[in-house]
């Protein structure tokens, strides 16, 4: 009998990585429906900087209430990651995903009736609430989505499709980063619509869920989750004493923890500087008038964030490409784990000594286009060797309530280098890379777990 051949389109996909026959049609699939669900992020998440950049709070600065807001994310995930990860243990994998996104939709129809001046005026508190919902759609959203391909693949084709899917990933949000810059542009009545745009592609992505869920990995059928072993903690814990319990889930959620934490950080001085550039932008333009203010730094502040976030993407887009999948081959796991704190240490040194908004929006830019694309495969890689209960219960709770916990130690620091030590710009970067070498520390003992739990895991495979 003749062994299985390429098609042609597993042909060309295997200039990214290693495909197989059979392999190529699901993982395209994968592929598309990743693309849709950031492209529909990225045409969001620019609004939501915009929207909080004029929601006043007191006498808070710009960059408090931008932190505050963040900090606030974490105390609403708490109950929601506890219940989502019951219900991912009843509920058939597609149809959760689909009642999720089906109600990310309506919100985002109702956050368009409540955008400042449309509809309404600018109703107090709905910048801050807008920001709390982006936070946990962008998290949540696509943390399922990974929890859904970490379960449909075991951990060798793992290994080498994760990799491709994720270039969909990066590819859809530069693509809507690209198209939130031209919809700024254009009439108020178009640029009022991006919210509405946005439910076009994750409603599109509920349908190649359920597609790729019927075919499965080789087009035979999903295989049926693996049974759990009975000493698995996945099994009898709560999802986040599972990850507290666990040898390896644990550094894994503390890193996600000082991750997010140090990024924040960076995002906080960069909307600080922003917002310091805009205002003296406006006081040169002779703009006095409140409500002129108010436009000119929301419009301002956005269109900095699509042009960042173009940036950012479109290099994220090079490297997944051309580089994840060979450095996880060539170098294994710990090279694309490793490679991000290394970068971040060197990006943070540099914007601690020269804080201008030049340097650090492009040392920003390196550090984010390598944590979207070399780091977000190595995010999603390290879940291959664990069970699919642990993976569901673990991932959402890691990637939401750990990330969120970043946030808040990035509000705390907000709060003290504001309101007690009065921190320069430079001062708070200087802290950030104290950060980032107890990360590189924690990241060393995350890849000597994940080749204990491979090596275990191969005798069972075979």
């Amino acid at each position: 009998m003749s062994e299985p051949q390429l098609s042609p389109l597993e042909r060309f996909l295997r200039i990214f990585t290693d495909v197989r026959p059979g392999e190529g049609p699901t993982a395209l699939v994968l592929f598309a429906n990743v693309f849709l669900v950031l492209c529909a992020y990225y045409l969001v998440k620019p609004l939501r900087e915009g929207w909080i950049s004029i929601s006043d709070v007191g006498d808070l600065s710009k960059m408090e209430v931008k932190a505050y807001s963040a900090f606030g994310q974490s105390l609403l995930l708490v109950p929601i990651v506890q219940w989502y990860g019951k219900l991912s243990a009843r509920v058939p994998r597609a149809r959760l995903i689909a009642g999720a996104t089906l109600f990310c939709m309506t919100n985002l129809v109702a956050f368009w009736f409540l955008q400042p001046d449309f509809f309404f005026e600018h109703l107090p508190g709905t910048g801050v609430v807008f920001y709390l919902w982006v936070g946990m759609f962008g998290v949540f959203v696509v943390a399922q989505f990974w929890a859904f391909a970490a379960d449909l693949y075991s951990d060798g084709p793992g290994k080498r499709l994760i990799p491709l899917i994720a270039i969909g990933a990066t590819a859809g949000a530069a693509a809507g980063s690209s198209l939130t810059g031209v919809l700024v542009e254009s009439e108020e009545l178009v640029k009022r619509s991006l919210l509405l745009v946005a439910i076009v592609p994750l409603g599109a992505s509920i349908g190649l869920t359920w597609w790729a869920d019927r075919r499965g990995p080789l087009g035979q059928g999903s295989p049926p989750r693996a049974p759990t072993p009975p000493d698995d903690p996945g099994r009898r814990s709560g999802a986040i004493r599972l990850v507290i319990a666990s040898s390896y889930l644990l550094p894994v959620a503390l890193i996600t923890l000082l991750m997010n934490w140090v990024n924040t950080n960076g995002e906080n001085v960069l909307f600080r500087v922003v917002q310091e550039s805009l205002s003296q932008q406006a006081a040169g333009l002779g703009i006095a008038d409140p409500e002129a203010l108010d436009r000119f730094r929301q419009d301002g502040t956005t269109a900095f964030y699509g042009n960042f976030f173009l940036w950012v993407n479109a290099i994220a887009l090079l490297l997944q490409a051309l580089v994840a999948s060979r450095l996880l081959k060539y170098g294994g796991f710990g090279a694309i784990l490793m490679l991000m704190p290394a970068i971040a240490l060197l990006g943070y040194a540099v914007m601690a000594l020269l804080p201008v908004l030049a340097v650090i929006k492009v040392m920003k830019i390196a550090e984010n286009s390598t944590d979207y694309s070399i780091n977000n495969t190595a995010r999603h890689v390290l879940w291959l060797p664990v069970s699919a209960e642990t993976t569901y219960k673990g991932k959402p709770t890691v990637d939401t309530l750990f990330a969120r916990l970043g946030d808040f130690f990035a509000a705390l620091t907000v709060a003290v280098g504001v309101q007690v030590l009065a921190l320069s710009t430079g001062g708070f970067l200087a802290f950030t890379v104290a950060l980032v070498v107890a990360w590189m520390v924690l990241g060393v003992n995350v890849v000597r777990e994940n080749l204990r739990l491979t090596q275990e895991a191969e005798p069972d495979a075979a």
